[in-house]
């Protein structure tokens, strides 16, 4: 079945196995349907997301954060992208796979976003990628799109900027830097986005940008008013230890998880794990007692 077959539907949960394309998510933001999405960095989790009928599954660079343990994205190198993202594939059926570029993979020239797009393509088997920036990073867009490569933009709290901007802060919070970032959208709509993601905004610029272009817009810290919603696998299931205000916890994962460690360890100290139930026996009629050298014949016989 071809995903051509929902051209101009909005895509739901009883569509499965039939990959959601960017024209799928256009559908839905004409058609005023919520886009989902959630980031996965591994097989089971892909697979469950893909299960649930998660519209967008993004393998992005906060992995170097939530999986890795690094301060911030900027050290994820093309190699990480490359091994937890063909793991996600391999989780996905029906979703839109995107892929986060890290930083540094599409900053020095045309040629090399190309070539690493490429290969995040051809050897992952993304879908789409994804690229932060505003009107500078237009040309890139460009590049990417002209080798067939669909792209989502991301603008505001661009975390691969955090040294220029000071931390994770709030973007656009001035009239001056909210005209910015409608500008940023525009730009990067003319440059061949199918969507784009607002990151850290407020609620009033964010419906102010979505109302204004044409590609949809799925939002993170930017309010309830865009076509559709993201959020770090890690932190819907209260994963994370510092949460930002925007962040939701959809389940205590981290307390069952917590518990069921405790558990364990408390069941193997106490020698009540493994039971014998739990253990594997030998045949019956064979006596583990005997002395090996009448079971076994010796070397020199």
């Amino acid at each position: 079945m071809s995903s051509l077959l929902l051209q101009g539907v909005a895509p739901g949960p009883e569509t499965a196995l039939v990959s959601v394309s960017s024209i799928d998510l256009l559908a839905r933001k004409r058609s005023k349907h919520a886009i989902t999405a959630i980031t996965a960095y591994d097989y089971p989790s892909a697979r469950l997301a893909d299960e649930a009928g998660i519209d967008v599954i993004l393998v992005g660079d906060s992995l170097g954060m939530v999986v890795l343990g690094l301060p911030d994205t900027l050290s994820v190198t093309m190699e990480d992208m490359l091994h937890h993202a063909r793991a996600v594939r391999r989780g996905v059926q029906r979703s839109m796979l995107v892929v986060d570029m890290p930083y540094g993979s599409y900053h020095v020239s045309n040629a090399q976003t190309i070539t690493n797009g490429l290969q995040l393509v051809k050897e992952v088997g993304a879908q789409t990628l994804k690229v932060e920036g505003g009107a500078e990073i237009a040309p890139r867009i460009r590049a990417l799109v002209r080798a067939e490569i669909p792209v989502f933009g991301h603008i505001g709290l661009t975390p691969q900027a955090v040294n220029r901007m000071g931390g994770y802060r709030v973007q656009g919070r001035t009239q001056a830097a909210a005209a910015k970032l409608l500008d940023d959208a525009q730009e990067l709509e003319n440059a061949g986005i199918t969507a784009l993601v607002l990151e850290g905004i407020p609620r009033e610029v964010a419906a102010n940008i979505t109302a204004h272009v044409t590609v949809p817009t799925i939002g993170i810290g930017a309010g309830p008013d865009c076509d559709g919603q993201v959020l770090v696998w890690h932190d819907l299931f209260g994963l994370s230890s510092a949460p930002a205000k925007f962040v939701r916890q959809f389940a205590d994962v981290r307390s069952v998880m917590q518990r069921g460690v405790e558990e364990f360890r408390d069941a193997v100290k106490a020698r009540t794990f493994p039971s014998d139930a739990e253990s594997y026996h030998l045949p019956a009629g064979i006596d583990f007692h005997q002395h090996p050298s009448d079971a076994v014949p010796s070397c020199e016989e």
